[in-house]
């Protein structure tokens, strides 16, 4: 790796960006979004069926509702593994609020086809559509308000061209975990807005670091030293501390999404993946883009 010169090799890392570029976006036209009830709105019930919540009774659990005669084919459905009992299912049903008469009707129908369920234990949640919409821009506000705080923080650190280098790398890893989303329909809740957040935040700590660099080796470089140089001596000589911190990173994230239940998993996997893209981010990006940046800003000067 020592021999891999980050600026003369950056088609490599052109050509990864754009196969995950392709990847997201076919995921989001073909796959689109698992739009959980947070954002969509509906009836959550979580019931205790008597029996382990399995993918099978999860998919037997959705047919009963796709064709309950009460419900119609305008309910989308979802069923998880309950968070602290194996035999509690999810049930998730949008984008409208179900009647008292649907939702007994219902229950009804899951105490026939289970004969074990507790009725009595359940726990019924409605959410107006109008709470996703608070979401959604709770969510774009907070990721706005971050992102251009950053721009002007390295703006002021070091100069635009590298904040916009930052912004763009941001941008990458954020598509990055809503390709995740897609390509694995994890439910998109209010989890997501933490998601993006921790990205943010450690994907801009790892560009930072490589920034720092780049710009005391700019400082010591004898006149006339192309600045591609400058940044393929700064992304070397950072790039061990950055893997190292990402996979210490890992470890931890690893063990919750191992060992964790499936509300835990679902967060955690776009953690994962968000920390492994800032890590490419980081050292096989923000430097490139920088140094394209200075080469056009210095074209545009002569």
């Amino acid at each position: 790796m020592s021999k891999f010169h980050f600026i003369k090799n950056q088609k490599v890392t052109l050509a990864i960006v754009a196969v995950i570029l392709l990847a997201g976006l076919i995921s989001f036209f073909v796959r689109g979004f698992n739009i959980d009830i947070d954002f969509s709105g509906g009836t959550e019930i979580k019931l205790n069926v008597g029996t382990e919540v399995t993918k099978e009774v999860c998919d037997s659990i959705n047919g009963i509702i796709r064709d309950h005669e009460l419900l119609g084919n305008d309910y989308v459905s979802s069923t998880t593994q309950s968070t602290s009992n194996s035999n509690m299912a999810i049930i998730r049903t949008g984008t409208a609020a179900l009647s008292n008469e649907q939702i007994d009707a219902l229950l009804d129908s899951l105490a026939e086809a289970y004969p074990a369920a507790n009725l009595n234990d359940k726990e019924i949640s409605m959410i107006a559509p109008t709470i996703g919409d608070s979401l959604t821009r709770t969510a774009i506000i907070a990721v706005a308000v971050a992102v251009v705080l950053m721009l002007i923080y390295i703006w002021i650190r070091f100069e635009l061209k590298s904040g916009i280098a930052a912004v763009l790398c941001l941008s990458h890893d954020l598509f990055v975990m809503f390709a995740v989303y897609s390509i694995f329909q994890i439910p998109v809740n209010a989890n997501i807005i933490a998601a993006l957040l921790t990205i943010l935040g450690y994907s801009i700590n790892a560009t930072i670091v490589v920034f720092d660099r780049i710009r005391e080796n700019k400082a010591k470089a004898e006149a006339g030293t192309p600045f591609s140089e400058i940044v393929n001596a700064g992304a070397h000589e950072t790039l061990a501390r950055s893997v190292n911190t990402t996979l210490t990173t890992l470890f931890t994230i690893g063990m919750i999404y191992i060992l964790g239940v499936d509300a835990i998993k679902n967060f955690a996997l776009p953690l994962i993946i968000g920390i492994v893209a800032g890590l490419f981010s980081s050292i096989f990006m923000s430097g490139m883009i920088w140094n394209a940046l200075d080469k056009l800003g210095k074209k545009k000067e002569q």
